[in-house]
């Protein structure tokens, strides 16, 4: 990052972090404002973003569910001017095609691809007219390649990376230091994580045991779960001045995922 002597190199900059509760959300509310970056915190209602907001030194904290147009208007309303967004939210659901239930599909594409573009639409104005911001879409390695049982999370996170790619574009045109990108991480030491395994488990007929060596990172070159504060370290660098260069640019931590 930036630096100007001891001073953080986003001081004055203000971001809205989506899914602050744990995990990734949490890393990167932390990263930024470790960087002099004021930041509020977007999630579901409960304890974990309660004290995400303590933990930040009393940071906004704002309970939503983004699968709810009327709470994502309220979660912009609230955050105020951003200067950088961190679509971060997600979910899961694993399940056969053929038994996939409709309103898990709509609930996973709701929280992770349209509120993705609905905060976007709600900050770019901002953006545009102070002449400088970041939209940063953490994406997945199944934002560009599929696996089994994963048909909403994968279609979601296909379409965070294109809607990248188009924000990149139009901004582009309208102010060269607005820019987009997607981080598309392998999987991450998170509470989502933990949370799949057991429904992996019962997809896959094997025990929970196994599911991280022989499914989760079966893919990867590297046989390791990546943390979340690595993450939070790209998000960063994503804002610092050089970042420019590669708007629209998907990055992607996958571990030599795709390397095969």
């Amino acid at each position: 990052m930036s630096r100007n002597g001891d001073r953080p190199g986003l001081h004055g900059r203000r971001a809205l972090v989506t899914g602050a509760g744990s995990g990734i959300g949490l890393a990167i509310a932390e990263e930024l404002v470790g960087q002099g970056a004021c930041v509020a915190i977007a999630d579901l209602p409960g304890g974990g973003l309660r004290s995400t907001g303590e933990r930040l030194g009393g940071a906004p904290t704002i309970e939503a569910d983004l699968s709810e147009k009327d709470e994502v208007a309220r979660v912009l309303r609230e955050a105020g001017p951003v200067d950088i967004l961190v679509n971060n939210a997600g979910m899961q659901f694993v399940s056969p095609i053929e038994e996939f239930p409709d309103d898990e599909w709509d609930r996973l594409l709701a929280v992770m691809l349209t509120a993705s573009f609905l905060l976007a639409k709600g900050v770019l104005p901002g953006m545009y007219e102070r002449e400088w911001g970041r939209v940063i879409n953490i994406a997945s390695v199944h934002g560009l390649v599929a696996s089994p049982f994963k048909a909403a999370y994968v279609t979601a996170k296909h379409g965070v990376v294109g809607l990248t790619k188009t924000i990149a574009l139009e901004a582009a045109a309208r102010c060269p230091d607005v820019t987009a990108h997607a981080i598309c991480p392998s999987y991450v030491r998170t509470p989502l994580i933990e949370a799949q395994v057991a429904d992996q488990a019962r997809a896959h007929g094997i025990a929970a045991s196994a599911v991280v060596s022989d499914v989760m990172l079966s893919s990867n070159a590297v046989k390791r779960l990546i943390e979340p504060a690595q993450v939070a370290e790209a998000v960063t660098w994503l804002c610092g001045p050089a970042a420019w260069t590669m708007t629209g640019a998907v990055l992607s931590m996958d571990a030599g995922w795709l390397a095969h």
